[in-house]
């Protein structure tokens, strides 16, 4: 058996590269999505003959056999080299935000350690994809640091009002009607007067399928389909709060699903488990399904806020956070994540405008009088 060894180095400037690089999977990633080791190679800003060895060294390593080439056809992974380059990226996944939060709590020590004057921004957020480009961002631009911790929607809130962090991000679908799961979990956790909300930005949640949907799902209700395989989101997440209300909606029993009991912890891992072949469809952000090279069925459009209590609005970090959020330069900045829409980002809400239910009125008690009449 293999075993892992994790360390970590310093950089003068932030990394579009994920944390946990292998040069071993960067290449099999690469001679997997063009079918060439010299494409591959090139991709990578390598040689080839750096690339071709370097697979042969593994391969003697391993005792396997990573790539299949035929003279006059395409490289490919062999069924070993497949099944090694999925593992890799579903555990990966997995364990991302446990390892950003991580870095970010180191980060947090080396910013105090350099400056004790740094502004540092603690916040519980919600799995997303831009928020490591806000922290960079923030960084140079304004040389704030965010302390960024990666957690469900409902245990952010909470951290919230325990006072753990600044600013809690979450997210929830546009369907705030009266009745609605949505309103029975947030309004409990949200208080009007006491809250407020920034605008970060707005995303689309939908069905994941594979390229090409071979098993033609066309929405919710084709998930009591028997032979169809779901991958579901943890508990205290939002979009397991989405989900289980698009049952709901749909008339359809959590027990009739297949594979609801099967659960991962944030958006890429869901898109990973797909795109291995462990599961035929799950609910996650349009993003996570063009990294993955999958196929995208819209279901609904979401706003990602960041919560915070209404006094930390006055915070000087905060005040420049809004200021950054505003700029066209931070919507430049995500322009190229599909399915998002930062044209509100900034802006500060109201719970009553940005949540209808706290606007419902009660109806009033009937006089016992008027009930006799």
């Amino acid at each position: 058996m293999l075993h892992v060894k994790l360390g970590y180095t310093f950089t003068q400037t932030p990394s579009d590269k994920p944390q946990l690089e292998n040069p071993l999977f960067d290449m099999l990633s690469a001679i997997h999505s063009t079918g060439s080791v010299a494409q591959a190679a090139q991709r990578l800003g390598l040689s080839y003959r750096h690339v071709w060895g370097a697979i042969k060294n593994w391969e003697s390593t391993l005792g396997s056999e990573l790539i299949v080439w035929e003279r006059g056809k395409r490289a490919r992974l062999s069924g070993f080299g497949e099944k090694l380059l999925f593992a890799e990226q579903r555990a990966k996944t997995r364990v991302m935000p446990q390892i950003e939060n991580l870095v970010a709590e180191i980060e947090r020590e080396f910013a105090l350690a350099f400056d004790r004057g740094a502004h540092v921004v603690s916040v519980f957020a919600s799995h997303d994809l831009a928020l490591p480009r806000l922290k960079d961002f923030m960084a140079q631009q304004e040389k704030l640091h965010l302390d960024l911790q990666f957690r469900g929607s409902i245990e952010c809130i909470e951290g919230l009002s325990r006072g753990e962090c600044l600013l809690a991000g979450f997210h929830i679908s546009e369907d705030r009607a009266p009745g609605t799961l949505t309103q029975k979990i947030f309004k409990q956790l949200l208080k009007p007067g006491k809250h407020k909300l920034i605008n970060f930005l707005a995303r689309e949640q939908g069905l994941m399928v594979s390229r090409g949907n071979p098993k033609n799902i066309r929405g919710v209700p084709d998930l009591v389909r028997p032979e169809l395989r779901f991958v579901n989101r943890q508990p205290g997440s939002g979009t397991r709060v989405e989900i289980e209300q698009m049952l709901v909606q749909h008339g359809i029993a959590a027990s009739s699903v297949n594979g609801y009991d099967q659960v991962e912890p944030n958006h890429l891992s869901v898109a990973a488990a797909i795109a291995s072949g462990r599961a035929d469809t799950g609910i996650g952000i349009r993003a996570a399904a063009t990294q993955f090279g999958l196929d995208f069925i819209p279901l609904v459009r979401e706003q990602y806020y960041f919560a915070c209590l209404k006094d930390t609005l006055k915070e000087p970090s905060i005040v420049k956070l809004l200021e950054l959020l505003a700029r066209d330069e931070w919507r430049v900045l995500v322009a190229d994540l599909p399915g998002y829409d930062p044209a509100a980002a900034g802006e500060v809400v109201s719970l009553r405008q940005a949540l209808p239910w706290y606007s419902f009125r009660k109806p009033k008690p009937v006089k016992p009088e008027a009930a006799e009449a």
